[in-house]
């Protein structure tokens, strides 16, 4: 599930708003004024209240990370207007000390958060079908109420009141700090970042141990068996807070939406189809349309160019958890290391998913800046083919899909006009 001030005006007929902040994930800002031990910047220095829709911020796909370019990129969007002239270095060290900056001061309030217990988050169904991890064990406990919309019950009723507290207690420290902080994306007024304070290794194992086996699954085409980065993050809507969210596609492979309470009425999820870049726009097919209504604990998975908005969250107060699940386009390759003339694999999470499978051996020996051995890249079959979806739209878009069949049946058309144009009269196809 992708690159916008969350609570935008509803887009024009036939526009589709991207709900990410500039490539994929969103974080927050920097502070206010001195409390808890955390200096305040002079005026020129603080970061945006609301991120810049306007600014078009720079790559960082090239740079050597300790988090997603798209982090980065997504900050650029909060700089004040003096220091967009930073060098790049410079804008990714004000990430470091703004993210560096929370975790030395919020104390957190259930500390049994930031490890994946088991027993104590998921409900039993879920825990043994991601045990037998088959097709079958997926599918006894999944429903598909519309194509490539999948719903299932996930997270125990005890988490979600964890991290509803957890959220809660957060954002009471910001408050009472006087910390500016990022929102989740440009489409959201209120709701926090998970990963920005101290959540970031939970949900990476609930994205690489519970949700990248569904999506090897039934994403494979959007490279879902190799996700492996995410933008963790709760969303508010009700009164004081956002009411609906508009018509957009999410900056990620797979998108990942459990709500977690609390009492309301509406906040509708509505699905309109999956589009490629080019037919994000275009008019939705009768089977297309569905509309989803939140049940707390219980999951929606779909592509992250799954084209949905929410609808009016009438009355109440609704919290949403979502993960934004991706790849990163340098796991199109998996490192070698030579070492006294031997191969050691250096495979990441994603490339040992596949690591039993075929390999070309197409590569080239590069010198990489960050270390003093020599990396062979070797390309794999099997990425390459995760790549392809890139350029081969047809097997997933619904446009694309159907722009495919018309070309097939005006070619079999055509096929048959030229062949009865040669033939007897009595062997003509009628």
């Amino acid at each position: 599930m992708s690159s916008g001030d969350r609570r935008e005006a509803a887009p024009a007929a036939g526009e589709v708003k991207n709900g990410v902040v500039s490539g994929d994930l969103s974080q927050r800002q920097i502070q206010s004024e001195p409390a808890s031990g955390v200096v305040a910047p002079s005026q020129n220095q603080r970061l945006r209240l609301n991120p810049s829709k306007d600014h078009k911020p720079e790559s960082y796909d090239d740079m050597q990370l300790d988090f997603s370019p798209s982090i980065f990129s997504s900050l650029e969007r909060y700089l004040p207007p003096p220091m967009l002239g930073l060098n790049r270095e410079e804008k990714v060290q004000r990430h470091r000390d703004y993210r560096q900056k929370i975790i030395t001061n919020y104390q957190p309030l259930h500390r049994e958060l930031y490890n994946l217990h088991i027993g104590n988050f998921f409900v039993p169904p879920f825990v043994k079908a991601i045990q037998d991890n088959t097709e079958e064990s997926f599918r006894s406990i999944i429903s598909e109420p519309s194509p490539g919309v999948f719903t299932f019950e996930m997270l125990q009723p005890r988490f979600c009141e964890l991290l509803l507290a957890e959220v809660e207690n957060f954002e009471k420290w910001v408050n009472e700090a006087k910390f500016r902080i990022m929102r989740p994306n440009t489409m959201n007024k209120y709701g926090a970042v998970l990963d920005d304070f101290g959540l970031e290794t939970m949900l990476d194992k609930l994205m690489e141990t519970y949700i990248r086996p569904l999506s090897k699954v039934f994403f494979a085409e959007v490279g879902g068996s190799t996700l492996d980065s995410h933008h963790g993050f709760v969303v508010e809507y009700g009164k004081d807070r956002d009411v609906d969210l508009g018509f957009h596609v999410d900056d990620s492979e797979v998108t990942l939406n459990v709500c977690l309470g609390k009492q309301f009425t509406g906040g509708e999820l509505f699905f309109r189809g999956t589009r490629c870049e080019k037919h994000v726009n275009t008019g939705s097919q009768t089977e297309e349309i569905f509309d989803y209504s939140h049940v707390p604990g219980r999951a929606v998975l779909h592509r992250g160019r799954h084209r949905h908005g929410a609808r009016a969250t009438t009355s109440g107060h609704r919290v949403n958890l979502l993960l934004w699940c991706r790849r990163r386009e340098n796991m199109d390759y998996i490192a070698l290391r030579r070492e006294n003339m031997e191969c050691h694999w250096l495979l990441s999470a994603a490339a040992a998913a596949v690591a039993d499978s075929s390999l070309c051996c197409s590569f080239a020996e590069v010198k990489m800046p960050f270390v003093d051995q020599k990396f062979i890249f070797l390309y794999s079959s099997v990425f390459r083919e995760m790549k392809r979806y890139q350029k081969d739209f047809s097997s997933w878009c619904g446009e694309c899909f159907r722009e495919k069949k018309e070309r097939q049946r005006l070619s079999i058309a055509a096929t048959k006009s030229v062949k009865n144009s040669v033939l007897p009269m009595h062997t003509r196809t009628i």
